[in-house]
């Protein structure tokens, strides 16, 4: 993909009118970033909107053996060049998704507690693509609810771990727990693309075990309509019952 696509479909996910500004939250990470020890994580403050990088940790360098004023100076287009080519696709595509999944299904007034994981290989300075795994939580959002602004962890593991290109979402509960309510696998696709992305949606939650009253209320449709659906896919899909369905999910790691 080229940069331009790559840059039109980043803006497109994340379209907003806002602009906002964290001056003292970034200062205050930017302090505590002095005392933080060298480690195999670095972090970043990445802004979608001007495609900057408000932050970046002195782990950078340690991690990936790169100046972090490249970063610093030439912003999301150099970290995107950086990124395999096979992976740019799959990696926009979980983006779009997450966001997707946020803004049809988690309530913008719990936006704050969510936190979302992906992964991709990046080129570090040996012209090695080591595997990524990044973790953001978002920082600030647009006045529709749209994350903008995020904490962004990366972690750096090693070039021969096979990764598939997988995305997450995860919530904080009343108890403060954080529980999965999104994952997809982007690299392997298990089931074929006769199932509906509203059908998509009933299977990640019965994954997640979630009975189908509740399915119906995430998904702000009826149980019955749920059920229709359950039906549907196992048709689709000559599997006798759900339970076979979720075991075969589970077992190869893949959902759709």
């Amino acid at each position: 993909m080229t940069y331009n696509q790559v840059k039109d479909l980043y803006k497109s996910i994340f379209k907003s009118y806002d602009k906002p500004s964290l001056k003292t939250h970034i200062n205050r990470i930017i302090d505590l970033d002095n005392y933080l020890p060298y480690s195999s994580t670095f972090f970043c403050i990445t802004n979608t909107q001007t495609l900057e990088f408000e932050y970046v940790s002195k782990n950078f360098k340690a991690c990936i053996g790169l100046d972090s004023e490249l970063l610093e100076s030439q912003g999301m287009r150099y970290f995107w060049s950086r990124i395999h080519p096979e992976d740019l696709e799959k990696w926009l595509t979980a983006l779009n998704h997450l966001m997707e999944f946020t803004l049809g299904n988690i309530k913008e007034e719990d936006r704050n507690k969510a936190n979302y994981t992906w992964n991709y290989r990046f080129k570090n300075a040996d012209d090695t693509f080591v595997n990524i795994v990044q973790n953001t939580t978002p920082l600030a959002f647009d006045s529709l609810g749209k994350p903008i602004i995020g904490l962004a962890h990366y972690t750096v593991l090693h070039p021969d771990l096979k990764m598939d290109i997988s995305a997450s979402a995860k919530l904080l509960n009343d108890n403060d727990e954080y529980e999965t309510v999104y994952f997809n696998n982007f690299s392997q696709k298990l089931l074929s693309d006769g199932i509906s992305n509203r059908e998509r949606d009933v299977i990640r939650l019965l994954v997640l075990n979630y009975s189908s009253k509740e399915i119906s209320e995430k998904l702000n449709i009826s149980p019955h309509t749920v059920d229709t659906h359950r039906r549907n896919i196992l048709k689709k899909l000559n599997i006798s019952s759900t339970g076979e369905l979720i075991g075969m999910l589970k077992i190869n790691k893949n959902l759709i």
